[in-house]
């Protein structure tokens, strides 16, 4: 039987005969945060709401959740703003990023779980600051890039490209002591999962960083289930997983809804079995899902892909 018209790779069969198994006692917040200071693109402060019209609530209430959608935090209007992109935006990035790091404590505090719709990937600098406030996790990023670049590395200034060395404390002081002083995470606390585009100055501080990277290459020789279950290995030190996903790790012919695409990504069946495999664990505290761009998308696909994932993430399983 063919897919049906859009989704193409997705068998039919996988969307009728699944059943829900959802994780216990747990209600979700979400939280949208529609930045898009962090990177020169125009389009991705629309994802939010692209992922709220592809059906995420409906998905979610079906998977058997208590569901609070908290709306939007405030970001200022780009154009309202002086200036290009890049360091100058980075009053404005600090205000969002410390707006995020609160809702996600306070979430945390009243025992959701929060998940984040961004927005370009600055605005994890707050909200896996926020969700290891009170208690540490172990992060997983899955993400074609490393976004481990430092003002000084980056060839582009872009603060979308610094989020993971600015969690481990190299960056911009503003932005490393959002909430509380100095480092969110330890190498130690991070995986990432689809790497295949790094400048020459991320590559270089990733491998003294302590973090383990899967890169594509990885991926390919010894297949997904291997490597999420060894990144859960890497990560059982920590109770609490946070996921940020970035929907450029899939690659652009399932996810063409993305600022900066790159060819050679994850296929929509090894994201969904990374999903799976990660709610196996029962310890998902708080999720990301940033990046999309719907002005560069076809019909709304790469939004209605991510709520699919965000569904196999929260428990939708085949049996």
């Amino acid at each position: 039987m063919a897919p049906p018209s859009g989704w193409p790779g997705v068998p039919l069969r996988r969307l009728i005969v699944e059943k829900d198994h959802p994780m216990p006692n747990k209600s979700i917040r979400i939280i949208g945060v529609p930045i898009d200071l962090g990177q020169d693109q125009r389009g991705v402060d629309m994802g939010p709401s692209a992922i709220r019209y592809a059906g995420l609530s409906a998905r979610l209430k079906a998977l058997g959740y208590k569901l609070h959608d908290a709306g939007n935090l405030y970001v200022p209007v780009r154009d309202s703003l002086f200036g290009p992109a890049g360091g100058n935006f980075l009053p404005s990035i600090q205000q969002v990023c410390q707006s995020a790091y609160s809702a996600a404590n306070q979430a945390v505090l009243d025992g959701d779980l929060p998940l984040f719709l961004g927005g370009d990937h600055s605005l994890a600098i707050g909200t896996i600051g926020g969700i290891t406030h009170r208690e540490p996790a172990g992060v997983i990023w899955i993400d074609a890039h490393g976004d481990a670049n430092s003002p000084q590395s980056s060839p582009s200034g872009n603060i979308h490209g610094m989020p993971v060395a600015t969690l481990l404390g190299e960056g911009y002081p503003e932005l490393v002591n959002i909430g509380r002083p100095g480092a969110k995470l330890e190498g130690r606390d991070l995986v990432m999962i689809g790497i295949r585009d790094l400048d020459s100055g991320e590559r270089k501080w990733l491998k003294k960083s302590g973090i383990r990277v899967y890169t594509m290459r990885e991926l390919d020789e010894r297949g997904m289930s291997a490597i999420i279950r060894e990144a859960l290995q890497i990560l059982e030190h920590r109770s609490r997983l946070h996921l940020s996903l970035d929907m450029d790790s899939l690659d652009p012919s399932n996810a063409p809804g993305v600022g900066t695409p790159s060819p050679g990504g994850l296929s929509y069946r090894e994201a969904q079995l990374l999903m799976e495999i990660v709610a196996d664990s029962g310890k998902l505290c708080s999720a990301d899902i940033v990046e999309i761009n719907p002005i560069l998308d076809h019909e709304n696909h790469t939004a209605r892909m991510a709520v699919e994932l965000a569904a196999s993430l929260f428990g939708k399983s085949i049996l």
